[in-house]
């Protein structure tokens, strides 16, 4: 990858900036108080920087201002610290935005019904920070996107207050890289890409940046890194897939795809060892393929590769739902009045977020066949389904031996697997959780 040697201020007011930067005089506004957004704003609380977080979401910002954290990541410990300190507030409001030297959005990007970009929230954000738009103010935009959202949709939109980016306003992208639970790689030592839409604003940026971030990597565009953000993303995707058909694969052969892929991460290099599962979740992994894949298009490019592998993941709860009804048929109970217990609704282990989650995918397809599904995860005590909400069911020896089969969607750690194959009647691993079981390897079926 390109990088780019530190860059000397190229305009007359960046002696002023970089002095309130470095003395913590600035303040720093982030948009959207999300898993990115709020662990952020605390990162920048925390090094002694004024802070206001905003969003359109009034019952999150209250609880934000009474210390409430409603993300993993951030302990209520130290947000109500920050609070209380005066450093950290949160607003309803873009009027706030015209406060910030400095303007973060962390904005969620989903995509449509259709798997095409919605970048409506990076829009809406926009327009609420151009109302306020000031000279001398730094937007940064953190949020996934295809390559060109920075400048191909921003920097309009900046622009149409009369303010010229590069000259009394600048705008930077520097993605995030926000692992949910991950407590080894966090805000303040994960490196952090930065690509502007002149050096001036890359430079900014980057200063901005390292005042919580141990390593800034400069780029030499703001689609540079955008990109850059979505190869990792799709990486990762693509050797998902590879190791869900293998599973599929292996399954036909009476194979054991754990045991292969255990065997191949002995090989000390030239092997990456990715696992299978019931699909892939969360807010970035199985979104980023068709961002990618839609942005190409417009360039007579299809990427039939990312696309092929994002099929195959998204494939998977269909894939592992089927076996699960194969697998109550076996045990001679129909659908109709078969019951299945899902234990672990997030898209991963030990955090409260279920975006995109296969389980969730998984529970739905169960239900359209007539079983009766609940669930148990001790990080999400209510989950919406079906038009209503459902609460985690108690996990005991009476529950587990009441229902027909245990899906084990999402591998959390407080799980005790050994006491859940013993008392459960049949159970369905979809992560290898049950690898260490040794007594009733009868009742597991592992995808």
């Amino acid at each position: 990858m390109r990088t780019l040697t530190p860059l000397e201020p190229t305009t007359q007011d960046a002696p002023a900036f970089d002095h309130r930067i470095r003395t913590r005089e600035a303040t720093i506004a982030v948009v959207g108080l999300g898993y990115v957004g709020l662990p952020l704003a605390l990162a920048y609380a925390r090094a002694g920087f004024r802070v206001v977080g905003i969003d359109v979401d009034g019952d999150r910002v209250e609880a934000v201002n009474r210390g409430l954290s409603h993300v993993g990541d951030v302990r209520p410990e130290e947000l109500a610290t920050e609070i209380s300190a005066g450093r950290l507030r949160a607003s309803a409001g873009y009027a706030d935005a015209s406060a910030g030297d400095v303007i973060f959005i962390c904005v969620p990007t989903p995509f449509t019904r259709n798997k095409e970009p919605d970048t409506s929230c990076i829009q809406t954000a926009g327009e609420g920070i151009a109302a306020h738009l000031r000279p001398e103010q730094l937007v940064i935009l953190r949020s996934t996107s295809y390559p060109g959202t920075t400048a191909e949709l921003v920097r309009p939109i900046l622009e149409r207050t009369g303010h010229r980016v590069g000259e009394d306003v600048y705008l930077a992208f520097a993605p995030e890289r926000v692992d949910p639970g991950r407590r080894d790689f966090t805000v303040h030592n994960t490196p952090v890409l930065v690509g502007g839409c002149d050096p001036e604003s890359t430079r900014r940026a980057t200063l901005v940046l390292e005042q919580i971030t141990a390593r800034v990597v400069p780029m030499s565009s703001p689609a540079a890194a955008e990109m850059t953000k979505l190869l990792e993303n799709v990486f990762r995707n693509v050797n998902i897939a590879l190791a869900n058909q293998l599973a599929m694969l292996c399954e036909r052969m009476g194979l054991d795809i754990w045991e292969i892929t255990e065997a191949a991460a002995t090989k000390p290099y030239g092997f990456m060892a990715f696992h299978p599962g019931p699909g892939v979740g969360g807010h970035c992994i199985p979104v980023d393929p068709y961002y990618l894949a839609w942005k190409a298009r417009e360039y007579d490019f299809h990427m039939d590769f990312i696309e092929l592998a994002a099929r195959v993941n998204d494939e998977m709860p269909y894939y592992v739902a089927t076996r699960i009804l194969l697998a109550l048929n076996g045990q001679a109970a129909s659908a109709g009045s078969a019951r299945v217990l899902v234990l672990g609704v997030t898209f991963k282990r030990d955090i409260e977020d279920y975006r995109h989650s296969p389980a969730l995918k998984i529970m739905e397809l169960l239900h359209k066949q007539g079983v009766e599904v609940r669930y148990h995860d001790p990080h999400v005590p209510t989950l919406p389904f079906n038009g209503r909400v459902l609460r985690s069911e108690p996990l005991t020896e009476e529950a587990l031996r009441a229902y027909d089969c245990v899906v084990i969607a999402t591998d959390h750690t407080q799980f005790a697997y050994d006491w859940i194959v013993r008392h459960a009647r049949l159970v369905f691993d979809t992560r290898n959780a049950t690898r260490r079981v040794t007594h009733d390897r009868h009742k597991i079926i592992r995808l």
